[in-house]
């Protein structure tokens, strides 16, 4: 159990305190509901660049980091398609500081054009390192535009092209800043040795001054299912033949995440898993074999994904359809779904038995309850549930009600071929074209 406190300031923003006194830490959490989606089409990379651009000063800080390591302390951020995250740790005595820190760049940017310059070289050159000069670094490019034909999602966070980058200007910043950094659009979490009179004080002081604005809506449509099956073959200078599944599934909150995040733990989470233990360990047809789930808050893809020891045309298709047969066994429940004890004869064969589905159950709950010991995985988790409106501590308890029978109804729906979208990705020196 985590216990939290929590209030909203008058302009907006959302506020979540947990109080820690077994340390001597104190972490802040700012998250923006701003993402790679809620870019424009022709100045994709915008969110990530925005990431970097926070860093380079802000109204009344010039120098970011130069502060916070006075303090004590560190930082760093991330951005998803769906949000961007700022994170801060020092010395609880030093609280305040980290507040003064994140209140001035949420009120304003410097708007340097050094920054921005210094930031886009940054960025670009992580684009060229992470994308395009990696092995299967351009993957997820491929996959996406594929699954996606009509919404944001079809670009990944880093963007789709350097080149939407490079053509950024001061007014392009200006207008994403005003339009998506707001208190009005963001989460502000605390976890540490700090008090809730502290944390109200202190908040108010630093953040209630800074005015609401106008957010942009997000106006794109719903990505439709796929009307049949999708197939992309791609080459590069990889080391293997990579395929890739992908099928639509829920995004989170809706009914049927959850038991798609289960379906992955159940497929390749472990040594006890499905597909290492008949993928790898029964067959020499893979060297890896893995399934996961984007986790994003709008319908996102299941993948299953192999890397093959054989790189032949006709291996690549056994792998696909032997992915895909092994995850369509979960379709199949057992006789006796909300019995946690059985026998294998209870089962279906190849059926998800109630086993599986509690074995998978039981490591999110491991793996949640451990990560929360961390004041800074706390603030986190903390910001993330405000986000989307629920308890935290009710996230394990909503995994520990599913059934066998709704993970193989779930299964059933998502795990259809008619929507199966298949990257082939194979070696350069293979005979064929280069995609």
């Amino acid at each position: 159990m985590i216990d939290y406190n929590r209030f909203t300031l008058s302009n907006g923003l959302r506020v979540i305190h947990n109080y820690d006194p077994t340390t001597a830490m104190v972490a802040v959490n700012v998250l923006y509901n701003v993402g790679a989606r809620d870019e424009d089409s022709e100045m994709t990379g915008l969110a990530h660049l925005f990431e970097h651009l926070m860093f380079g000063g802000s109204v009344n800080i010039p120098d970011f980091d130069a502060e916070i390591e006075r303090a004590g302390g560190m930082n760093n951020a991330w951005t998803s398609n769906d949000f961007t995250n700022f994170y801060d740790v020092a010395p609880a005595r030093n609280f305040e500081t980290l507040l003064w820190l994140e209140s001035d760049r949420m009120l304003g940017l410097a708007f340097s054009d050094k920054a921005l310059e210094v930031q886009r070289n940054v960025v670009i050159e992580e684009f060229k390192q992470t994308h395009l000069n990696r092995p299967y670094g351009d993957l997820s490019h491929r996959l996406r535009e594929m699954v996606y034909r009509q919404h944001p999602y079809g670009v990944p966070t880093i963007g789709k092209d350097p080149s939407h980058i490079e053509k950024v200007t001061q007014q392009d910043v200006r207008d994403f800043f005003f339009s998506h950094y707001a208190p009005n659009n963001a989460v502000l979490a605390i976890s540490g040795n700090v008090s809730p009179d502290q944390v109200r004080r202190g908040v108010e002081r630093w953040f209630d001054s800074i005015p609401c604005r106008d957010v942009a809506p997000r106006n794109y449509a719903p990505e439709p299912l796929p009307d049949g099956p999708r197939e992309t073959e791609v080459r590069g200078h990889v080391p293997q033949t990579c395929v890739v599944v992908a099928y639509p599934m829920p995004g989170y909150g809706q009914p049927g995440y959850i038991e798609c995040d289960l379906i992955t733990d159940i497929l390749a989470s472990g040594r006890s898993s499905r597909f290492y233990r008949r993928l790898l360990l029964g067959s020499d047809l893979f060297t890896s074999a893995d399934a996961v789930i984007t986790g994003s808050e709008e319908p996102g893809m299941l993948m299953l994904k192999g890397n093959l020891a054989d790189p032949s045309e006709e291996a690549a298709r056994v792998a696909v359809e032997r992915l895909m047969a092994e995850a369509s066994q979960l379709c199949y429940q057992a006789s006796r779904p909300d019995r946690l004890s059985y026998t294998l004869t209870e089962a279906r064969p190849g059926g998800v038995t109630p086993y599986e589905v509690e074995r998978a159950i039981n490591r999110f709950a491991s793996d949640f309850t451990f990560s929360s010991l961390s004041y800074l995985q706390r603030a986190q988790s903390l910001a993330m549930a405000e986000m989307h409106g629920e308890d935290i501590n009710e996230i394990v308890p909503a995994y520990r009600r599913v059934t066998t029978a709704m993970i193989a109804n779930t299964a059933r729906r998502v795990l259809d071929p008619r929507h199966a979208c298949v990257l082939i990705y194979r070696p350069t020196e293979q005979s064929g074209p280069t995609a």
